[in-house]
């Protein structure tokens, strides 16, 4: 389904057209499922923040007078994003920093959110396992990888969930955004990895979301194509490929849409259009080394315009 209209809940029904009280209807939406101002200590965590998605998320949610909490495993970079959110918005920042790769970090992550009421939790950390696509087991280090994938992407986001919950479900307010990805949409050999973690993504949600609704708790995966970050290689921005900022501008309108969102019209589209192709066509052998020649070609691009070198190694955020 594409999402042109239609933010519809509890007996109000909100237009994505009128451009004047967008950032009003984003707010009312979020202000339902959280409470801005009974709790001095409220706090909203974003991973994966350091950079791209995430990183525009925190704004985003900062901009809308939440206080946050970002994690990622750079100090560094958290230390600058909190302090652009920090300089821009007038909002408490909390940096943790964590690698999400590593084993047992969710017991120090437990402790340092257990005084905080969360209301809004977006989880954004993920790690694309080869940039160059390629087939599963020409992957470097598969043993390392696979766990690491699993980890990052499917551990992560159900440990996050599980931290979370249960103060959503006492305050009956809360909101989950799982960031899964559009290839998700079907089997999609050369990323088959990759894809896979994210149908986890999305089938936890779609699953949470059907027993927690009735708490008040909204709970979506939110599934882009080209987002023009790190992970996709800083790709030209156009009317598919989308800014960080641009594509959760557009997603935030679409938080009543559904279990799933596709989280803009032109990848609503493209997603309508991947489900129409058989499968046995976008499976053939030929089209797989098209995918690779064409990644291969666009890095080479990006490499010469940036004058970095990216080597088929996996990216994380």
């Amino acid at each position: 389904m594409i999402p042109l209209i239609g933010l519809k809940g509890k007996g109000e029904h909100y237009s994505l057209f009128s451009v004047n009280s967008k950032k009003e209807q984003e707010n009312t939406v979020l202000q339902q499922q959280i409470d801005l101002t009974a709790h001095l200590s409220a706090m909203h965590v974003v991973t994966g923040a350091s950079e791209g998605i995430g990183r525009a998320y925190a704004f985003a949610l900062a901009e809308r007078g939440m206080n946050i909490v970002i994690m990622s495993r750079t100090k560094e970079r958290l230390d600058t994003v909190a302090k652009e959110i920090g300089d821009s918005t007038g909002r408490t920042v909390k940096v943790i920093t964590t690698d999400f790769l590593k084993e047992n970090v969710f017991s120090k992550i437990e402790d340092q959110l257990k005084d905080m009421n969360i209301g809004v939790l977006v989880n954004n950390v993920g790690m694309l396992p080869d940039v160059i696509p390629c087939k599963y087991l020409d992957s470097k280090e598969l043993d390392k990888t696979v766990t690491e994938v699993i980890n990052c992407n499917v551990k992560t986001m159900a440990k996050m969930c599980r931290l979370v919950l249960p103060g959503m479900e006492k305050r009956g307010k809360g909101l989950i955004v799982n960031i899964s990805s559009g290839i998700a949409s079907i089997p999609f050999p050369m990323y088959s990895l990759y894809a896979a973690s994210k149908v986890f993504v999305e089938r936890l949600s779609q699953g949470l979301q059907s027993e927690y609704k009735e708490k008040g708790i909204i709970i979506q995966a939110v599934a882009p194509f080209g987002v023009s970050t790190r992970m996709a290689a800083y790709q030209e921005t156009n009317m598919v490929t989308l800014s960080p900022q641009d594509f959760v501008e557009s997603s935030l309108h679409y938080v009543r849409a559904g279990d799933k969102t596709y989280g803009s019209v032109c990848h609503s589209i493209l997603g309508w259009i991947l489900l129409c192709i058989p499968l046995h066509l976008l499976h053939a052998e030929f089209l797989q080394r098209s995918l690779q020649s064409y990644v291969k070609s666009k890095i080479y691009r990006q490499e010469k315009r940036s004058n970095a070198i990216y080597k088929n190694k996996s990216w994380r955020v």
